[in-house]
């Protein structure tokens, strides 16, 4: 029996897997895996489906011919050498995918970052969450996500932001669904231009215009100042609220196409209710804009202190099951390890720590 981990979405969600003596495997839950809980969807109990012999490389191969491992990883180091050796650190790049474990990509990083001497790597978060990087960088100073998945059984009002989670997180979604039916006193709000399965579990769904999500949040940012500014937390722990305040200002919430009797709905339970979580995904990321929608969400737990706390706090939520795994320890062609970036001095420390041969000196 081996535990591992669903590679499907960004849940996650804990595998026991057994052989089946047929070459594939008997796949079940995890009952104790703290983000599924025993839970699998469609997509995870069929695992052991994909796990044929038939058409996998079992051993390495150069030029369509087995080989030993030392071969094989000779040949590897030899033409990244000549590569190298001919064109500079920089003509070498990985892409590395969302379903490594952290230990792998912390072992590529290495590689890249300190013995081949190029930042030329990115993982998925480059393409699924680079808008909440950014994001979070500019709000928090790090890329940290300030909440954990039971925030949404705790929380009173869970605000979804470009989120199917019926279809992209389903586990999740279960909980959620879960947690509601034992507290029914529990508000959903969906902001979703299009009616998804997901709405069908909402208190309110605001089909806003495309592309308005910072108009909506900047005006609800307003509205927060007048009624549940979190005075204490804004003074000891916030910069910049002033000028936040004046860009929202200008901002035209009539651009969302809304009914004003939905919007001000939603202000209001927003502003009476301390337990708050607001979930967005790929809705929010995967825009033109996306960097400014999840500060212009982030801007609303920071005012009205709703963030570090049980039952709090703006969450997102990735599209495959480690992106913030790779993001941790630097998996990034921007980012060095542990949230550290290109200075000098963290360059040196990184260095002394991995005894990098040849570290990277800047970005990728």
């Amino acid at each position: 029996m081996i535990r591992t981990t669903c590679p499907y979405c960004g849940v996650g969600c804990g595998v026991i897997a057994s052989p089946d003596g047929r070459g594939g495997a008997e796949i079940g839950g995890d009952p104790d895996h703290p983000a599924s809980r025993g839970r699998l969807c469609s997509k995870g109990a069929a695992l052991g489906e994909t796990l044929s012999l038939e058409d996998r490389l079992l051993h390495p191969e150069i030029d369509g011919r087995r080989v030993s491992w030392d071969r094989a990883l000779d040949a590897v180091a030899q033409g990244l050498s000549d590569v190298i050796a001919r064109h500079g650190p920089d003509a070498v790049a990985f892409y590395v995918s969302g379903q490594l474990l952290t230990e792998d990509y912390y072992a590529a990083n290495k590689l890249a970052k300190g013995f081949l001497g190029t930042a030329n790597i990115d993982t998925n978060s480059r393409l699924c969450m680079a808008s909440s990087v950014a994001g979070h960088k500019r709000a928090f100073g790090s890329d940290t996500v300030p909440g954990l998945y039971e925030d949404f059984e705790l929380a009173d009002l869970v605000v979804l932001v470009g989120s199917n989670l019926a279809w992209c997180h389903p586990v999740l979604f279960q909980r959620l669904e879960a947690s509601r039916r034992a507290r029914p006193s529990m508000k959903i709000v969906v902001i979703d231009p299009r009616r998804t399965e997901t709405c069908d579990i909402a208190d309110l769904h605001l089909a806003l215009t495309p592309g308005s999500d910072v108009a909506l949040f900047n005006g609800l940012l307003v509205e927060l100042e007048h009624r549940a500014k979190d005075k204490r937390f804004v003074e000891q722990h916030t910069t910049g609220l002033d000028d936040a305040l004046i860009a929202a200002g200008v901002g035209d919430l009539g651009s969302c196409d809304l009914p004003a009797a939905d919007v001000a709905t939603f202000f209001d339970w927003f502003a009476t209710t301390d337990k708050t979580v607001t979930l967005y995904s790929q809705g929010v990321n995967q825009s033109s804009a996306g960097v400014d929608k999840v500060n212009a969400l982030i801007n609303c737990h920071l005012l009205t202190g709703r963030i570090g706390r049980p039952g709090t706090g703006p969450f997102s939520i990735t599209g495959q099951p480690n992106a913030m795994g790779g993001r941790e320890v630097g998996a990034l062609s921007n980012t060095l390890a542990a949230h550290m970036d290109f200075a000098p001095a963290e360059i040196e420390r990184v260095g002394r720590f991995w005894r990098g041969a040849r570290m990277a000196r800047g970005p990728g």
